[in-house]
């Protein structure tokens, strides 16, 4: 475990933000750290991809939210998108770490997060990048003629000149999904923003114009990200999180993902910073605007969804939970 001070950790987080959805997103996020982690003194940035060729559409943030952002310390940082835009948003997470002061060190967060709890006590390793392990075995899929997990990841990892066999956990068994270095894109983290998106780029780029013969009848939206994650951090010299990023994806961190899904399954701790953040009138009065959060948080939807399940005996697997939703008609996404 990293034996560095408080007052030695200084690192940059960074979301995205823009017109939609995300910009609601990202007010909570960072309302969220100034209510959990009041102490945190790097930058909160948010990065917001410009108009352009790839977003063709009005894409920039509301003025009432920026205003609210700033008021609560975040910068805006606009980035171009010059791969992924409106195709594949999910793009944005890669595409914006080019932005970003080069060689200070990074926590990107999915704006579909929380921070619950102080993060400056997370013991980052800046020297070996990793990312969340909050994940299912969604890729790869297993199709009818397909080769198996071992010959499609090896494949990727042998394109990119990566050695295979040490990103393997030989504790799980060949062909079981956890053997394979696999993560959930919500966070990541590493010491150069410029390096670390320079590789991610190039990997997900070149994995989506020429997807190896092993992988060719594998689908590959939305996990790109998620498939070439793993090679970068490998590249870099990472690897699984530690025992000393446990607050991630756990007391510090609740990405969760949807509304109704954070009121079916996250803590009472997640729900309770939800519920304060969102109280304040000056926030209200934007945050409303967003039916999700209309519904579920100021018109008591939540609460319902609460009061359907059992948190500590929930289904094993989020689409079930995302049925039971659908079927007593409390999804909004």
């Amino acid at each position: 475990m990293s034996t560095k001070s408080k007052a030695d950790q200084c690192f940059n987080i960074v979301i995205i933000g823009h017109k939609g959805r995300l910009q609601y997103e990202a007010l909570l996020f960072v309302a969220s750290l100034r209510h959990s982690s009041p102490d945190f003194k790097s930058r909160m940035i948010v990065a917001e991809p410009k108009q352009g060729p790839l977003w063709p559409k009005p894409i920039e943030m509301d003025k009432a939210i920026k205003d609210e952002l700033i008021e609560l310390g975040a910068e805006i940082l606009p980035f171009e998108s010059k791969a992924f835009g409106l195709t594949y948003p999910y793009g944005n997470k890669i595409e914006c770490l080019a932005a970003l002061p080069e060689g200070e060190p990074f926590v990107f967060f999915d704006s579909d997060t929380l921070i619950t709890g102080d993060i400056d006590k997370v013991r980052f390793d800046w020297s070996r990048p990793s990312a969340s392990m909050r994940r299912e075995g969604t890729w790869p899929v297993e199709e009818l003629y397909w080769p198996g997990y071992t010959a499609i990841w090896k494949s990727l990892y042998d394109k990119f000149g990566l050695d295979f066999e040490s990103s393997l956990d030989l504790g799980k068994p060949d062909e079981y999904w956890e053997r394979y270095l696999y993560f959930n894109a919500g966070w990541f983290y590493g010491s150069d923003p410029k390096r670390f998106g320079e590789t991610f780029f190039r990997f997900a780029t070149e994995i989506r114009k020429a997807p190896t013969p092993e992988m060719v009848i594998q689908p590959l939206d939305p996990w790109l990200d998620q498939v070439a994650l793993p090679l970068v951090i490998h590249a870099l010299g990472g690897g699984r999180p530690g025992p000393e990023l446990d607050g991630l994806d756990g007391d510090i961190s609740c990405h969760y993902r949807m509304f109704p899904l954070l009121y079916a399954r996250e803590s009472d701790r997640a729900v309770e910073v939800l519920e304060a953040i969102s109280a304040p009138n000056r926030l209200k009065k934007v945050l409303k605007e967003y039916e999700p959060i209309k519904r579920m948080i100021y018109q008591g939807r939540g609460e319902k969804v609460r009061a359907l399940f059992d948190r500590n005996n929930l289904p094993q697997r989020e689409q079930k939970i995302r049925n039971i939703l659908k079927a007593e008609g409390f999804w909004m996404r």
